[in-house]
């Protein structure tokens, strides 16, 4: 009856809901969707929740409210609440095996499934009729009855969780700067980086355009940009200043006094100790025994007791210079004072007693001249001496000392002083150099101021205060030609040129040049030839010089040409090519120098204005350079290009003479303040070395041709000769190193050498003196 009941019960049901599927099998059912169970009202009607429910809707539920059994599986297969399935399961399983003697406990058992499933069925018809209420009936907006509507409170609202899309972790996002991807979500798929083509021209326009450029920052973990709210914004320049993180803090918040100040009779806990308290514990006695042994074996040391005796420190130890506490470690002791000497004594020998001019000259000097601050007394006994009476004065000045003259400890170095003398190379080893008189040319009666030799060597030309030039033989010192001129003989200069057999004089206000007529005939004969075809051009132009020919006994005597100058002429010099000659007439203004030209006979002043007085000039042996000495200045100056090279300061009072080294980037100057300068044209404008072997001026300075060797003579009677070695490599300076000490002129009127010359090919020195001789060093 009861499974009869049942299917019954389940036809109704089925039959009111159109013919649902039938059961294949007991079991559990799922819950019915009330969609497919309700009707659906084409005309629908507003039902409030407390209606009741029409006839229609009862007659669903009709065959479980008149149904008497509930034997089968379809009343407990989905109708029930949640929490009661499981039970209901239980129980349809165990009524299936129920005898017809206990149909009284089934029959309350089916009941309450009953009154179960009505309350379910009742709340989901509610439920389903809302829903199609809901779905017919238009919907009602706040802006159709012209109210604002309300904000929306969850469109900014952001999580404080952190956004965990990206799982790569807590690692550099530079790992993945070289793929398309940044990381993972979730499920292990990748998150691909966003397309970003923004050059920095668009991000530019972006900073300038877009007003939230500033509050925009990149999110290295997703790659895309976030814009940050006001609030956040706070928070940073909360950070930034140094605030708490939260606004609503306080940090200056009354404290709150969590335990009373008062003092409680009974205490908080009392309950009897343990029973462990009262033993030994076993663990530290195993700790205790071993650090006891390692004690004893000296793995651990225990502390040193503390010392707490007082420490006491000298008060005047920094009087000590090795004490540690010293004032500084450069302190200085206080010099003590000199002992008392005999002089001092009560009672002193009759040798420290001054006598009455002693004593007049102790009084009459300074005191600071004085050797004896005091004067020495006899007593005749300790007991007659009486008071000092300058201790007080001198006790304060003793003060004064130690107060006002500072103490320094300076370091001594010990020095050899050989040390300090310059490492030079022996002069064995820097031969050939002259070093014995060989040759005295005697015949002058005045003394002889210049000197020049032939470009052959085998001839000198000397010239001297007796009106005369003399020609010797070098060899044999024998004179071989006497030529007397109107004045005496400033300067004397041979032709450099082997094929011009000319002399150039400088006497009085003329340049006299003379053909000596010695060595090869032909060369001397050619060269009157050759002065002879010259030819005066149409038209003169003024000249600073008068050029004229000689003729008669004067061609006979041996002079060419006449040179005629304003001023007297002090210098005559060559150029390399024997074409052109220099000339210094010192009072001449500004045209002190002039030069001319042997073959045009034509004379031009080259400087528009003189700075200074000119002593000397040279020529370059090589380059177009023109050497002017004036009393403290050495200046170069290009031909070529008519200016100033070079202003060499030679570092002395005044210039006497000059010579250039053959190589050309060396310059020698001689003082009359007794001093020699080497010049270095490529190292520097100020002397690279300042010799001062001599004692008095220099009168001459000359270098070899061939030799490394310089020679300087000066009005002390004496001749050096020095070793000067310059060497092809720029960065290694020169080598001067003085080899030798030449004497034999006498010192005439104050005078000695007047003038030093190299012989042109071999190791030779001619030099000229105030005592009318030359003489030969070789």
């Amino acid at each position: 009856m009861a499974a009869e009941s049942m299917s019954v019960a389940g036809g109704c049901s089925s039959s009111e809901n159109g013919g649902s599927k039938k059961r294949l099998a007991p079991g559990p059912e799922p819950d019915p969707d009330p969609r497919e169970q309700l009707p659906v009202f084409e005309n629908p009607v507003l039902v409030e929740d407390g209606d009741d429910l029409t006839d229609s809707e009862e007659s669903l539920f009709s065959g479980l409210e008149d149904s008497g059994s509930e034997g089968s599986d379809e009343g407990e297969g989905g109708d029930g609440d949640e929490d009661d399935d499981g039970d209901d399961d239980d129980d349809g399983d165990h009524k299936e095996g129920k005898s017809d003697e206990d149909n009284d406990s089934g029959v309350e058992e089916k009941k309450s499934t009953r009154d179960k499933l009505s309350k379910r069925e009742s709340k989901i018809s509610k439920a389903a009729r809302k829903e199609k209420l809901a779905e017919s009936e238009p919907i009602l907006k706040p802006e159709h009855l012209g109210l604002t509507p309300l904000a929306d409170e969850y469109k900014d609202d952001t999580s404080d969780e952190e956004d965990i899309r990206n799982t790569v972790g807590n690692i550099p996002m530079e790992w993945y700067k070289d793929y398309p991807h940044i990381g993972y979500d979730l499920d292990g798929k990748k998150i691909y980086k966003p397309i970003r083509n923004k050059d920095e021209l668009d991000e530019f326009l972006d900073k300038m355009e877009n007003p939230d450029y500033w509050r925009t920052v990149p999110d290295k973990m997703t790659g895309t940009d976030i814009r940050l709210t006001d609030d956040q914004i706070d928070l940073v320049h909360r950070l930034q200043k140094g605030q708490f993180g939260d606004a609503k803090f306080d940090p200056f918040q009354s404290s709150v006094d969590f335990f009373t100040h008062e003092t409680m009779i009974h205490p908080v806990t009392n309950h009897p100790a343990h029973k462990r308290s009262f033993i030994p514990s076993l663990i530290e006695k195993e700790k205790v025994s071993k650090l006891v042994h390692a004690i004893k074996m000296g793995w651990i040391k225990p502390r040193k007791p503390r010392d707490d005796t007082p420490q006491y420190y000298d008060l005047w130890a920094k009087e000590d210079p090795n004490a540690i506490l010293g004032r500084h470690k450069m302190h200085v002791p206080a010099p003590k004072l000199k002992l008392p000497g005999h002089e001092e004594s009560y009672n002193p020998p009759p040798e420290y007693l001054l006598t009455d001019e002693e004593r007049l000259a102790w009084e009459q000097q300074e005191p600071e001249e004085r050797k004896l601050n005091f004067l020495p007394k006899a007593f005749g006994s300790l007991r007659a001496v009486p008071a000092f009476s300058r201790f007080i004065h001198e006790r304060f000045e003793r003060c004064l000392d130690l107060y006002l003259c500072p103490r320094q400890r300076k370091m001594r170095v010990n020095v050899d002083p050989e040390d300090l003398i310059p490492k030079l190379p022996k002069p064995k080893d820097l031969q050939p150099f002259p070093t014995t008189q060989a040759l005295v040319y005697t015949g002058h009666t005045n003394l002889v101021r210049c000197i020049s030799v032939s470009p052959s060597g085998q001839w000198l030309a000397s010239g001297s205060d007796d009106h005369t030039v003399r020609f010797w033989e070098v060899s044999t010192a024998r004179c071989v030609k006497t030529i007397e001129v109107e004045g005496a003989v400033k300067s004397i200069a041979w032709n450099p040129n082997p094929v011009h057999c000319l002399v150039a004089l400088a006497v009085e206000r003329s340049v006299i040049i003379i053909n000596p007529s010695l060595g090869d005939r032909l060369l001397y004969s050619a060269m009157d030839q050759l002065m002879a075809a010259f030819e005066k051009p149409e038209e003169e132009a003024p000249q600073p010089a008068e050029w004229a020919a000689a003729e008669g006994e004067a061609y006979d005597a041996g002079f060419r040409l006449t040179i005629t100058h304003n001023k007297l002429v002090k210098q005559v010099t060559w150029h390399g090519k024997g074409d052109y000659l220099a000339t210094v007439i010192p009072d001449n203004g500004n045209a002190q120098v002039l030069i001319h030209q042997l073959s045009k006979r034509r004379s031009q002043n080259p400087f528009r204005k003189n700075k200074g007085l000119v002593q000397c000039v040279s020529f370059h042996p090589v380059r177009p350079f023109f050497f002017v000495a004036t009393q403290r200045y050495v200046r170069v100056y290009n031909l070529l290009k008519q200016e100033l090279t070079k202003k060499l300061m030679a570092n002395c009072k005044w210039v006497s003479s000059m010579a250039i080294h053959p190589g050309g980037d060396n310059v020698i100057c001689g003082s009359y303040d007794s001093r020699l300068a080497w010049f270095d044209l490529d190292l520097s404008t100020k002397p690279y070395k300042v010799l001062r072997h001599h004692k008095r001026a220099l009168r001459g300075v000359a270098f070899h041709k061939h030799y490394p060797l310089f020679a300087s003579a000066s009005d002390d009677g004496t001749v050096i000769v020095c070793h000067g070695m310059v060497y092809s490599d720029l960065l290694q300076n020169p080598l001067l190193a003085p080899v030798k000490l030449l004497r034999g002129h006498q010192i005439t009127r104050d005078l000695g050498v007047l003038d030093v010359l190299f012989h042109p090919t071999q190791p030779w020195l001619f030099s000229a003196g105030a005592d009318a001789t030359i003489r030969l060093f070789t």
